[in-house]
């Protein structure tokens, strides 16, 4: 089910005004000749005029864009009615400005009473089906309206005394203050401070903490970075009060959560829009190709039930965007049990590190399975992980966390996008690159991520796993 304030309810939303703008616009054809009896004029039109079907599109896909760079589908600064209302009305007057414009340059044969009808109907339908999303959700749907973002703040000052106060007049809007960390003694007798700043980590996992918010005085710079450097370590957005205090760090941004301004110290690599269209891509790519993967996927389900006991789909715990965990899956090509052996494929450097072993074949990994790692067949069920929003198509390959634990903190940035099926370093050279390359493989496409570049590297993946190279 679709969830508000969700990439998914966003893309629904686009294609849902997308189709209530061809609506308006086949509507003000319909009701065209009417107007001249409204408006008294003395020959007027006897039938709907005809007008070329590819403004219908272009007319659609002009208003979205405008809407979405209005930040109408963007549900982090609409929490309330009236904020979408005017970035609704604001998007379609400059919609309506610009498609003036496309007229007048391209197609003149479009009467000035048409395309006025059309504006202010497709601008009134579009504010009507929004209201109802909200009344739907507000009373119909409340548990699907959106998942509660829960903000620890640090610092029971002034500071953090205003923040938690703007805060808590959103509490119905998806974001739920829960409470102070503080080292004052005074302070800590209150009901809200929670405790102690070395407290963080007991605080941030028992009440399942999403965002955390630095309101402490600047005389604490050196204990701040200490707790920056530890919260990069967990799945949460870490933010600071601007004007207030100053730190330099990579990807830094400013932004809004609940109408107060804040620093993303962990400003995500992609950009809303990137990330919208990165996802509609995966939507759109992978049900497109599921009627035609399911009957391969059914074979072979059957050979591997066939050719060794066990279940025929295998869940491995992995890291994915932002250090969360998720279960990946995969078609079993290995033995039963054989993450239990696991010390047959790992090595320990010089540096008491874990690597694995990819450039021999392993040993565990059964008949059938061969062929499915040899031909990447064993990746297919990882589909469901992208029509999940666990994964994407296109990224960095999705690590299991005993090997995270070792990473240095530069090494982490490659967790600041969605994890993939397929990524750079799968196409430059697969499993026979070393895995300390891999890391420099992702950020370079962290650093330089486009769409085209996930096309690029999907019709790539295409022609490496046909030659079949690098894979064990």
């Amino acid at each position: 089910m679709l969830r508000r304030f969700t990439i998914e309810f966003a893309l629904f939303s686009m294609v849902m005004d997308s189709g209530l703008v061809m609506i308006a616009l086949r509507l003000a054809v319909l009701i065209r000749p009417s107007l001249d009896e409204w408006l008294g004029i003395a020959k007027p039109f006897m039938q709907p005029p005809l007008i070329e079907g590819w403004l219908y599109p272009v007319f659609s896909w002009i208003w979205v864009m405008l809407l979405l760079l209005f930040g109408v589908y963007d549900g982090r600064r609409h929490f309330r009615y009236i904020e979408e209302v005017n970035s609704i009305t604001l998007g379609s007057v400059l919609a309506t400005v610009m498609l003036a414009g496309t007229l007048y340059l391209t197609y003149r044969d479009l009467s000035r009473a048409l395309f006025l009808s059309f504006a202010m109907v497709s601008t009134g339908l579009i504010l009507a089906v929004h209201s109802f999303y909200r009344l739907y959700f507000r009373f119909f749907a409340p548990e699907m309206d959106t998942q509660k973002r829960r903000v620890l703040i640090l610092g029971a000052g002034p500071v953090g005394m205003r923040v938690a106060k703007d805060l808590r007049e959103y509490q119905n809007f998806g974001v739920q203050f829960v409470g102070f960390l503080d080292d004052d003694p005074k302070k800590q007798s209150r009901v809200d401070v929670l405790g102690g700043l070395d407290r963080i980590d007991e605080v941030i996992k028992r009440h399942a903490i999403d965002e955390v918010i630095f309101a402490l005085p600047s005389r604490v710079a050196a204990k701040i970075s200490v707790l920056v450097a530890e919260l990069h370590e967990l799945p949460l957005r870490v933010w600071v009060v601007p004007d207030y205090y100053t730190l330099a760090l990579n990807q830094a941004r400013v932004e809004e959560l609940a109408g107060v301004p804040l620093i993303d110290l962990r400003a995500p690599a992609l950009n809303d829009t990137q990330r919208l269209l990165k996802r509609a891509f995966d939507l759109t790519l992978t049900l497109l190709m599921m009627p035609f993967v399911l009957p391969i996927m059914g074979v072979i389900a059957l050979a591997i039930k066939l050719d060794s006991p066990g279940p025929i789909l295998f869940q491995q715990v992995r890291v994915g965007e932002n250090g969360k965990l998720f279960g990946m899956l995969k078609f079993r090509s290995m033995v039963q049990d054989a993450d239990k052996m696991r010390h047959v494929i790992e090595e320990v450097d010089e540096n008491g590190r874990i690597h694995q072993r990819k450039n021999k074949p392993d040993p565990r990994v059964t008949r059938v399975g061969r062929f499915l790692r040899k031909t990447s067949l064993d990746e297919l069920p990882q589909l469901f992980n992208v029509l999940k929003g666990e994964m994407s198509l296109v990224g960095p390959r999705p690590e299991m966390p005993h090997l995270v634990e070792q990473y240095e903190l530069w090494q982490r940035k490659r967790f600041a996008v969605p994890q993939g099926i397929t990524g750079w370093w799968q196409v430059n050279g697969r499993s026979d690159k070393p895995m300390h390359e891999h890391t420099d493989e992702d950020l370079y496409y962290v650093q330089n991520y486009s769409l085209w570049l996930d096309i690029y590297i999907l019709i790539k993946t295409v022609f490496v796993v046909l030659r079949g190279r690098g894979a064990y």
